[in-house]
């Protein structure tokens, strides 16, 4: 009994993650450029406790692990703002933005313009060019980025804004701030960025709603079986301690 409620112990506690994942999906519904997340769950083969007085050997016990997220790549709606510096990738590919010591990659290009005249993220991270970060002063005036990611200023081609895109993109691991590392980003020659648009959340909060709702009767299931579990093992103490020895 004390394996079976074991195991439903592993499936409670992979259920009560997934709820987790869901909830910031929908927390994230209407962040620009998110991919919703699901949890990716494997079977762990265990062995029983040690019963070598019998004369069968021990069998495997099978458990539930979550081991991580995976990504649903699918692109979200692009709505166009006017602003110059919101910029969308429609189709494949990612931004290059740099995070600290380390370049990350994102679909979120709610750009603007930091106080030093530098193109940052929503969160300050410098975006990167072919040439490395971008600073623009009042001579600069009007800023166009063509389909391919050039930006053209009335001084003249300022650069042209990286995208890269990867082999094995259920390889990438969330860096938090809606962006993501991985380690081998393939330069696009010729990606397609709209300016003054962004990308919309892929999160469906239908579909979220329903996720949830199938968590929790499984849940709710899962504990019952517990429960019923704990009270047969009652039962059982309770019959052996009447018997005479």
């Amino acid at each position: 009994m004390e394996n079976a409620q074991l195991i439903t112990l592993s499936r409670q506690m992979s259920l009560r993650n997934q709820m987790d994942m869901v909830a910031n999906n929908m927390a994230n519904l209407t962040t620009t450029g998110y991919k919703t997340q699901r949890m990716v769950f494997e079977e762990v083969l265990m062995p029983l406790a040690e019963a070598t007085e019998f004369k069968q050997g021990d069998e495997n016990l099978s458990y539930v692990q979550d081991y991580g997220a995976g990504l649903n790549l699918l692109q979200g709606s692009i709505k166009l703002t006017g602003n110059d510096f919101d910029l969308a990738i429609d189709g494949d590919g990612w931004m290059v933005v740099q995070a600290g010591e380390q370049e990350a990659y994102t679909r979120d290009g709610s750009f603007h313009i930091a106080p030093n005249g530098m193109l940052v993220t929503a969160d300050g991270d410098p975006v990167l060019t072919d040439g490395g970060p971008v600073t623009f002063t009042p001579e600069d005036g009007k800023v166009d980025i063509a389909d391919d990611g050039t930006i053209v200023s009335e001084l003249g081609i300022r650069g042209k804004i990286r995208v890269v895109d990867f082999d094995n993109p259920e390889d990438l691991k969330a860096l938090g701030s809606n962006t993501y590392t991985h380690e081998n980003p393939i330069p696009m020659d010729k990606p397609r960025v709209i300016q003054g648009g962004l990308e919309e959340s892929n999160v469906r909060g239908v579909i979220e709603i329903a996720h949830m709702v199938r968590i929790t009767r499984a849940y709710e299931t899962v504990s019952k079986l517990m429960a019923d579990t704990d009270d047969l093992r009652q039962q059982a103490i309770q019959t052996l301690g009447r018997l005479e020895a």
